[in-house]
């Protein structure tokens, strides 16, 4: 029996004009016969693993078909190698091979002239995704973005290449952070968030029902909500096959080095504090949710020994036949790296401690700046941090120079000359890296003071709003996560860190 191969992908049916049916059309006029069986396959060529040309192989196996007919060498693969490996596998068989665009001779002369075109396809292929490859790298570079990423919270303008907000989405977006950001008594962590916006019927950003925790932990981990998106930042080449390979030979996604991805223009919905606050919340989310004990702790994934680095955990333990509740640093599991100093605290000692601090807090919130130093910021700092960023440009642009020369001979410059001029030159862009590095430090505290004192005031109001004989146990445990970041304990004292 004569089978009939045909393949066509959407990208060469767009480019290069090939269509299923004009080569059906070809093939059944080459086969001579209305009695033929066709393979058709609508996937790229690159990957041997397609379904028709598996059935076919298969049936060619099982002795069913006997004479092949195909339009083109690269109809029955786009890589060299897959062609010879197909071609031969028929060749053992028996199977006789039929092109409509030229014969195939099992002659020295027709092989290399099969390799020959094989190799044409494959490079036509390669040339093919460069070329796009290259376009979309344009494109994106002119700020141009390129399809609808479906992100939640942003629509796509077809027609002006843009991003736009969905504001319907947008509100949602701005909600997720408030609850996850702000002390409230609606939802606790990215798991309640997950649920409140199932309960309130909101759709997903593919109309789905229900919400996962793990969407809206990626919510607030995306950066588009501040203005910050990129394209050609993730390397997917290879990925298009893994449809067809097995779990363990399957192509990963791999980020590209920063330097390679392209900024997009795209409208923040989210101000960068609220953003950083949630990435800060989120780095602690684990240790501070990490799942609830059969009694509860105020200060629970919050303590660490000042001494030996260990978190202390709350437990009931047993001290002159009465039951007590502590913080200990002490770890029994198996397989802990640091089993701690033996370093204990009661329970009620220091909770009351850290409550009665940051009480103070909430009912004068400047004395926040107690607890973090404040610091004005200078319009000559921006200044200097400007100049230090162009002297830097230019002693590496003197660096390249001298290099250039020496290696062109252009300049009677000697090897110990120029040895000298580099230490030099490295010297003083040591120097100068060091007081950009300290400028920018200060900047992130002027930053991070401002941002401690926001925090403070948002829990402030919260507080303030009920009187204090109202507030519960929960209502505490939510005030302090929402200003302290981590509470360190030593012999004779305690320190309280924030934001």
């Amino acid at each position: 029996m004569i089978g009939i191969y045909a393949r066509v992908s959407t990208e060469e049916q767009a480019k290069s004009g090939f269509s299923l049916d004009d080569q059906l059309r070809e093939c059944r006029k080459k086969a001579a016969t209305s009695e033929a069986a066709e393979y058709i396959d609508d996937v790229s060529g690159e990957f041997l693993d397609r379904p028709a040309l598996s059935r076919l192989r298969q049936d060619v196996k099982d002795g069913v078909i006997t004479k092949i007919v195909c339009l083109d060498p690269d109809r029955l693969s786009r890589k060299l190698m897959n062609q010879l490996l197909i071609t031969d596998e028929f060749d053992k068989r028996g199977i006789e091979l039929v092109f409509v665009n030229g014969e195939y001779a099992k002659t020295p002369e027709g092989q290399l002239f099969y390799s020959m075109r094989g190799a044409i396809a494959e490079f036509e292929k390669a040339k093919i995704n460069e070329r796009m490859s290259r376009g979309r790298r344009e494109k994106a570079r002119q700020g141009r973005v390129l399809r609808d990423f479906q992100i939640y919270g942003y629509g796509y303008d077809s027609e002006k290449e843009q991003i736009v907000i969905n504001e319907a989405e947008a509100a949602v977006v701005r909600l997720v952070f408030d609850l996850f950001t702000q002390p409230n008594e609606l939802v606790q962590g990215i798991n309640g968030i997950a649920v409140y916006l199932t309960n309130k019927g909101v759709p997903t950003k593919r109309g789905a029902s229900v919400w996962h925790r793990q969407v809206v932990r990626q919510m607030l981990m995306n950066e588009a909500y501040v203005g910050k998106f990129y394209q050609n930042k993730w390397n997917t080449e290879g990925m298009l096959g893994n449809q067809f390979r097995q779990p363990d030979e399957k192509v990963r996604m791999k980020i590209r080095p920063k330097e390679e991805w392209i900024s997009l223009p795209c409208p923040s919905i989210i101000d960068e504090v609220k953003f950083e606050h949630a990435q800060r919340l989120l780095k602690e989310s684990r240790r501070r949710w990490a799942g609830r004990s059969f009694n509860e702790y105020l200060l629970s994934g919050l303590v660490r020994c000042g001494s030996c680095g260990n978190t202390m955990a709350g437990r009931k333990a047993k001290n002159w036949s009465q039951h007590v509740f502590e913080y200990t640093d002490v770890k029994n599991t198996a397989g802990a790296k640091n089993k701690g100093c033996g370093r204990r605290v009661r329970c009620e000692q220091l909770d009351n401690q850290v409550w009665e601090t940051v009480a103070s807090w909430l009912n004068n919130p400047d004395e926040i700046a107690v607890a973090v130093e404040e610091k004005e910021g200078t319009p000559f700092e921006q200044v200097e941090l400007e100049r230090l960023q162009k002297e830097l440009e230019k002693t590496k642009t003197g660096r390249k120079r001298l290099l250039k020369l020496f290696a062109s001979g252009e300049e009677d410059i000697g090897e110990e000359d120029v040895r000298q001029e580099l230490k030099e030159l490295k010297e003083k862009e040591d120097k100068l890296n060091q007081r950009l590095n300290e400028l920018l430090d200060q900047t992130k505290q002027q930053v991070d003071y401002e941002y401690s004192r926001n925090l403070i005031q948002e829990a402030a109001e919260y507080y303030l709003s009920k009187a204090q004989d109202q507030l519960t146990f929960e209502d505490k445990k939510e005030l302090i996560r929402h200003v302290v970041r981590e509470v360190r304990v030593f012999e004779e004292s305690m320190e309280i860190y924030t934001f």
